[in-house]
């Protein structure tokens, strides 16, 4: 399967990328966990309802709103991993990350 990641900051700050199984090939769910963990806490990321329990979306939003557009412009092979990691985490063909309305939508 084929998937889609849309990461957005904005109206015109849009980052896509396509994936194909060989680019997620190797990648696990756990592994795809722990790279958003390790996101998670490099960036010191804080959420903005903190109840209990952190959902997988919520690290996915977080690390995308810690790294900031400039990070997904300047870095992107950085920026592929998180989408490939995204992908396996979620196993949604299309998956959008909207950063300014803090949402996903598959």
């Amino acid at each position: 399967m084929h998937q889609h990641v849309i990461v957005t900051f904005g109206a015109d700050k849009r980052f896509e990328y396509r994936l194909t199984p060989e680019d997620l090939a190797g990648i696990t769910r756990d592994q795809a966990r722990a790279w958003f963990d390790r996101e998670f806490q490099e960036l010191e990321c804080e959420l903005p309802t903190p109840m209990g329990k952190v959902l997988a979306v919520d690290r996915i939003l977080s690390v995308a709103r810690y790294s900031g557009e400039a990070r997904f412009r300047e870095h992107p092979e950085w920026a592929e991993q998180f989408a490939r990691n995204a992908a396996v985490l979620t196993g949604r063909e299309v998956l959008r990350v909207d950063v300014e309305k803090y949402t996903i939508d598959y």
